[in-house]
């Protein structure tokens, strides 16, 4: 991981130093047993949330594909179907024009 300008692998936010000392309160007042629920808690949130966000972004990057596929049909549909009523374009060559657009 690259390391900025804070030394740290993520940006600056400002409030880590805040959090640090929030954590060294708690772990003050707790013993190792009762710490590794925490710790353990908190990594299987990360996991999760990491998860979610990977899921998140497959499934925006397919609705704009399957967007993207349907603007271009729709103008295909457009420009061509008035020529094909017309007989102007066959339908072997209308096939072939749609297949080289997706």
């Amino acid at each position: 991981m690259a390391k900025t300008a804070n030394g740290h692998g993520g940006a600056n936010l400002g409030f880590e130093a805040t959090l640090w000392a929030a954590a060294d309160k708690m772990r003050n007042n707790m013993d190792a047993a009762e710490s590794k629920h925490v710790v353990l808690g908190l990594m299987f949130l990360k996991y999760i949330s990491d998860a979610f966000e990977e899921q998140a972004g497959m499934l925006r990057r397919m609705i704009e594909a399957n967007n993207r596929q349907s603007r271009t049909l729709a103008g295909l549909r457009d420009a061509l179907l008035p020529k094909l009523l017309s007989g102007a374009v066959r339908v072997k060559e209308t096939a072939k024009l749609i297949e080289k657009h997706l």
